[in-house]
Protein backbone atom coordinates (compact mmCIF):
# COMPACT_ATOMS: atom_id res chain seq x y z
CA UNK A 1 0.00 0.00 0.00
CA UNK A 2 1.41 3.07 -1.07
CA UNK A 3 0.13 6.11 0.43
CA UNK A 4 0.33 9.88 -1.18
CA UNK A 5 1.34 12.62 1.61
CA UNK A 6 -0.49 15.61 1.81
CA UNK A 7 1.46 18.80 2.37
CA UNK A 8 0.11 19.04 6.12
CA UNK A 9 1.60 16.01 6.90
CA UNK A 10 5.22 16.34 5.68
CA UNK A 11 4.70 20.05 7.61
CA UNK A 12 4.13 18.21 10.70
CA UNK A 13 7.00 15.47 10.00
CA UNK A 14 8.93 18.77 9.99
CA UNK A 15 7.97 20.29 12.98
CA UNK A 16 8.45 17.36 14.87
CA UNK A 17 11.66 16.57 13.98
CA UNK A 18 12.61 20.48 14.73
CA UNK A 19 11.09 19.89 18.01
CA UNK A 20 13.39 17.37 19.12
CA UNK A 21 16.04 19.25 17.70
CA UNK A 22 16.86 16.30 15.00
CA UNK A 23 18.66 17.10 11.81
CA UNK A 24 17.14 15.21 8.30
CA UNK A 25 20.40 13.17 8.61
CA UNK A 26 18.95 12.53 12.55
CA UNK A 27 16.03 11.71 11.49
CA UNK A 28 17.21 9.60 8.10
CA UNK A 29 19.17 7.53 10.84
CA UNK A 30 16.22 6.80 13.36
CA UNK A 31 14.31 5.81 10.86
CA UNK A 32 15.98 3.82 8.11
CA UNK A 33 14.22 6.51 5.63
CA UNK A 34 16.78 7.47 3.35
CA UNK A 35 18.13 10.97 3.48
CA UNK A 36 17.45 11.75 -0.21
CA UNK A 37 13.56 10.89 0.47
CA UNK A 38 13.09 12.97 3.76
CA UNK A 39 12.85 16.19 1.90
CA UNK A 40 10.91 15.28 -0.16
CA UNK A 41 8.83 13.82 2.19
CA UNK A 42 8.69 16.99 4.64
CA UNK A 43 7.46 18.76 1.41
CA UNK A 44 4.54 16.58 0.62
CA UNK A 45 5.97 15.78 -2.94
CA UNK A 46 6.32 11.82 -2.68
CA UNK A 47 4.25 8.91 -2.21
CA UNK A 48 5.67 6.75 0.89
CA UNK A 49 4.58 2.78 1.89
CA UNK A 50 3.03 2.22 4.55
CA UNK A 51 6.08 0.13 6.34
CA UNK A 52 8.11 3.87 5.37
CA UNK A 53 5.60 5.82 7.32
CA UNK A 54 5.11 3.22 10.10
CA UNK A 55 9.41 3.84 10.86
CA UNK A 56 8.88 7.98 10.21
CA UNK A 57 6.21 7.32 13.07
CA UNK A 58 7.87 5.14 15.40
CA UNK A 59 11.09 7.26 15.22
CA UNK A 60 9.10 10.47 15.87
CA UNK A 61 7.04 8.77 18.70
CA UNK A 62 3.88 9.76 16.84
CA UNK A 63 0.96 7.66 15.81
CA UNK A 64 0.25 7.34 12.49
CA UNK A 65 -3.31 8.93 12.45
CA UNK A 66 -1.40 12.32 13.46
CA UNK A 67 -0.11 12.75 10.24
CA UNK A 68 -2.98 11.20 8.13
CA UNK A 69 -6.12 11.66 9.77
CA UNK A 70 -8.64 14.05 9.58
CA UNK A 71 -7.19 16.61 13.09
CA UNK A 72 -3.51 16.58 10.95
CA UNK A 73 -2.65 20.06 11.15
CA UNK A 74 -3.40 22.28 8.06
CA UNK A 75 -0.59 23.82 6.48
CA UNK A 76 -1.58 27.84 5.86
CA UNK A 77 -1.37 29.04 2.37
CA UNK A 78 2.12 30.73 2.23
CA UNK A 79 1.46 34.39 3.05
CA UNK A 80 2.99 37.10 0.05
CA UNK A 81 5.29 38.64 2.21
CA UNK A 82 7.10 35.68 4.01
CA UNK A 83 11.10 35.60 4.79
CA UNK A 84 13.73 33.51 6.12
CA UNK A 85 16.69 35.15 7.92
CA UNK A 86 19.70 33.11 7.71
CA UNK A 87 22.62 34.61 9.85
CA UNK A 88 26.13 34.33 9.23
CA UNK A 89 27.42 30.46 9.63
CA UNK A 90 23.82 29.40 10.07
CA UNK A 91 21.73 26.67 8.27
CA UNK A 92 20.82 23.18 8.12
CA UNK A 93 24.07 20.95 7.68
CA UNK A 94 23.92 18.95 4.05
CA UNK A 95 25.80 17.19 1.69
CA UNK A 96 25.88 18.00 -1.84
CA UNK A 97 27.49 15.58 -4.06
CA UNK A 98 30.72 15.46 -1.39
CA UNK A 99 30.83 19.43 -0.83
CA UNK A 100 29.84 20.26 2.73
CA UNK A 101 27.55 23.08 3.11
CA UNK A 102 25.02 25.14 4.90
CA UNK A 103 21.31 25.10 3.31
CA UNK A 104 19.06 28.28 4.36
CA UNK A 105 15.55 28.98 4.15
CA UNK A 106 14.74 25.66 4.89
CA UNK A 107 12.01 26.28 7.52
CA UNK A 108 9.92 27.48 4.56
CA UNK A 109 7.92 25.31 2.69
CA UNK A 110 7.11 25.34 -1.20
CA UNK A 111 10.29 27.65 -1.69
CA UNK A 112 10.99 28.37 -5.32
CA UNK A 113 14.70 28.02 -4.48
CA UNK A 114 17.08 26.98 -2.09
CA UNK A 115 20.37 28.90 -1.09
CA UNK A 116 23.08 26.62 0.11
CA UNK A 117 27.02 28.26 1.02
CA UNK A 118 29.43 25.59 -0.07
CA UNK A 119 32.90 24.88 0.88
CA UNK A 120 34.90 23.88 -2.06
CA UNK A 121 37.84 21.50 -1.41
CA UNK A 122 38.86 19.28 -3.94
CA UNK A 123 41.29 19.90 -6.26
CA UNK A 124 40.04 17.37 -8.83
CA UNK A 125 36.83 16.09 -10.49
CA UNK A 126 36.04 13.07 -8.76
CA UNK A 127 32.16 11.21 -8.60
CA UNK A 128 29.22 11.84 -10.84
CA UNK A 129 27.75 15.09 -11.73
CA UNK A 130 24.79 16.75 -9.32
CA UNK A 131 21.59 17.62 -11.37
CA UNK A 132 18.48 19.77 -10.26
CA UNK A 133 15.13 20.22 -11.80
CA UNK A 134 15.26 24.28 -13.17
CA UNK A 135 17.72 26.94 -13.30
CA UNK A 136 20.27 27.33 -10.49
CA UNK A 137 22.97 30.45 -9.80
CA UNK A 138 26.10 30.16 -8.16
CA UNK A 139 28.18 32.89 -6.68
CA UNK A 140 31.99 32.58 -6.02
CA UNK A 141 32.43 34.52 -2.22
CA UNK A 142 35.77 33.67 -0.80
CA UNK A 143 38.59 31.84 -3.14
CA UNK A 144 38.47 30.46 -6.64
CA UNK A 145 36.39 27.62 -7.93
CA UNK A 146 36.13 26.06 -11.38
CA UNK A 147 33.03 24.98 -12.35
CA UNK A 148 32.84 21.30 -14.36
CA UNK A 149 29.92 20.54 -16.41
CA UNK A 150 28.69 18.01 -19.53
CA UNK A 151 28.28 20.48 -21.84
CA UNK A 152 30.89 22.91 -21.80
CA UNK A 153 34.69 23.20 -21.00
CA UNK A 154 35.65 23.68 -17.26
CA UNK A 155 35.01 27.58 -16.27
CA UNK A 156 37.38 28.76 -14.28
CA UNK A 157 35.56 31.44 -11.76
CA UNK A 158 37.26 33.82 -9.11
CA UNK A 159 35.78 35.85 -6.15
CA UNK A 160 32.45 37.60 -7.32
CA UNK A 161 32.25 35.63 -10.42
CA UNK A 162 28.94 34.50 -11.07
CA UNK A 163 27.18 31.38 -13.64
CA UNK A 164 23.90 31.11 -14.23
CA UNK A 165 22.85 27.80 -16.01
CA UNK A 166 20.60 25.23 -16.13
CA UNK A 167 20.69 22.99 -13.54
CA UNK A 168 19.29 19.92 -15.48
CA UNK A 169 23.29 20.03 -17.26
CA UNK A 170 25.34 17.72 -15.07
CA UNK A 171 27.70 19.89 -12.48
CA UNK A 172 30.39 19.88 -9.96
CA UNK A 173 33.03 22.20 -8.65
CA UNK A 174 36.63 22.00 -7.41
CA UNK A 175 38.60 24.51 -5.98
CA UNK A 176 40.75 26.50 -8.86
CA UNK A 177 43.72 27.31 -5.99
CA UNK A 178 45.33 26.24 -3.12
CA UNK A 179 42.83 26.84 -0.71
CA UNK A 180 39.17 25.88 -0.32
CA UNK A 181 36.85 28.23 -2.28
CA UNK A 182 33.46 29.37 -0.54
CA UNK A 183 30.57 29.89 -3.41
CA UNK A 184 26.63 30.77 -2.59
CA UNK A 185 24.35 27.90 -5.01
CA UNK A 186 20.55 28.76 -5.41
CA UNK A 187 19.29 25.95 -6.72
CA UNK A 188 15.62 24.43 -7.39
CA UNK A 189 14.00 21.36 -6.55
CA UNK A 190 16.71 18.40 -4.91
CA UNK A 191 20.49 18.52 -6.45
CA UNK A 192 20.87 14.81 -7.14
CA UNK A 193 24.72 13.11 -7.51
CA UNK A 194 25.10 11.06 -10.51
CA UNK A 195 27.37 7.92 -9.54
Amino acid sequence: MTTRLSAAAGAAIRRLRRDRGWTLSDLSARSGVPLSSLSKVELGQTSLGYEVLIRLCRALGVEIDHLLGPNATPVAPHPAARRAVIRAGEGEACDLGGMSGLAGATELLRRSLTPVILEVVETTQTGGLLRAPGEAYLLVLAGQAVMHSDAYAPLPLHLGDGVYFDAEMGFTLTTGGETPAKVLLLHQGECVRED
